[in-house]
């Protein structure tokens, strides 16, 4: 009897079979290097136990620049670059589309981080390499929109938020260029309510009824296209009250969209049992009330009080809980299901997921706990302990072929 043939081992040139491997797999490459530069960084801070070198752009700003149009940018472009196509009945990219879009993101953020830990010009050449790759990435999929026959609204919407994220870029560019603070600060806001909120939430928006309506015998799908509309209002009330600087009156975007929010995990969540894959995604979307909660509290405690009790817990809720969350989630269920794999949630993604709720807990009370500088880098290690076993699986997934033999 002869042997069974060897499984082929791992390569890189697995990793260009797809968008979504190519792009998933610098993303998680990025998660892991931003945040043990970041754990470095404050374990500095606080304790001196190692000495950081100084930047020219503070290290709080520039961690929020990488994981805001880096690290969750990689995932994001990688799902975009592989749904768009299909979402509009075009043919799928090839290598050379979206090859240049991750060796720019790649780039981008070891340049910054070679910055950030002393060489002289890293900063200039990542900002340089972050702006080519989201670029190509732009002009890829708005030349698949300008395509499209018909009208795929959740593309549009996935679309301009992505422009409000080109826009942040940008503005974060000219900041470490010379320009005014306040395109740091431009740049830092647009970057979660106007890129990565709005993109999270179409996608849940799309796609989690439909998963849900896959797996549960009786659901009923609910998607109505005012809703989303509607968010998008209070987003942009949310970026325009923010920019101006009147902070207290956030709750009146921030209310409204606590409203949606709870509307539509109320009319999303299924009734009885369902499978780990598919609790996850709507126990991660929860993050999205509780977030918008704290915000709602923050504004109105300012507005009454003139004071700010929750520091940057509203935006770590947000971050950590909801697209820390889901980014496992979601990433788990397109890694398994496009790898020949059975869509279920394995240990190690269990693992990740609950960790990585006790993280987003533990953040947003380091702003309320004696010793914030403490707790805050024991959340940046806990993140590297939670996510470190995810990233190692998945990325070994990506560099082998798929489990059932068929391409991509």
């Amino acid at each position: 009897m002869q042997p069974p043939p060897a499984r082929p081992g791992p390569a890189l040139g697995n990793l260009a079979r797809a968008p979504h491997r190519l792009m998933f797999f610098i993303g998680a490459s990025n998660l892991l290097l931003a945040m043990i530069w970041w754990a470095l960084w404050l374990l500095s801070a606080r304790w001196g136990l190692l000495t950081m070198p100084a930047t020219s752009v503070y290290a709080g700003g520039l961690h929020a620049f990488v994981m805001q149009y880096l690290v969750l940018p990689s995932f994001i472009f990688g799902f975009l670059l592989t749904v768009f196509p299909r979402w509009m009945g075009l043919p799928e990219l090839s290598r050379r589309q979206y090859l240049p879009v991750g060796i720019g993101l790649i780039g981008g953020q070891l340049m910054l981080l070679l910055g950030a830990v002393g060489l002289p010009w890293g900063i200039p050449v990542g900002m340089a390499l972050s702006l080519l790759g989201w670029s190509i990435g732009l002009w890829r999929l708005l030349r698949l929109l300008l395509a499209e026959r018909g009208r795929t609204w959740h593309a549009r919407s996935c679309m301009a938020a992505l422009v409000l994220g080109y826009v942040g870029l940008c503005a974060f560019i000219a900041f470490v260029a010379g320009a005014n603070p306040l395109w740091a600060l431009l740049g830092i806001k647009l970057g979660g309510f106007g890129l990565l909120l709005p993109i999270y939430v179409t996608v849940a928006h799309r796609m989690f009824p439909f998963f849900a309506g896959n797996a549960v015998p009786g659901y009923t799908p609910w998607r109505p296209l005012w809703w989303l509309a509607a968010f998008w209002v209070f987003i942009v009330l949310h970026l325009v009250l923010e920019l101006s600087r009147h902070t207290a009156w956030l709750w009146l975007a921030d209310l409204p969209l606590l409203l949606l929010s709870c509307l539509a995990l109320w009319r999303w969540w299924p009734c009885g049992e369902m499978p780990g894959l598919l609790r996850v995604l709507f126990i991660g979307l929860a993050w999205l009330p509780v977030s918008l909660a704290l915000y709602v509290v923050q504004s109105l405690v300012e507005l009454l009080g003139n004071q700010t009790i929750l520091g940057r817990g509203p935006a770590h809720a947000l971050f950590i809980g909801l697209f820390g969350s889901l980014l496992v989630a979601m990433v788990t269920r397109v890694t398994q299901g496009h790898s020949g794999r059975p869509l279920q949630m394995n240990a190690v993604a269990w693992f990740a997921f609950v960790a990585i709720q006790l993280v987003a807990a533990m953040r947003v009370m380091a702003e309320i706990l004696p010793d914030a500088g403490a707790w805050q880098a024991f959340s940046a290690i806990a993140w590297l302990v939670a996510l470190s076993p995810w990233v190692a699986r998945i990325g070994r997934i990506y560099l082998l072929p798929r489990k059932d033999g068929r391409d991509g």
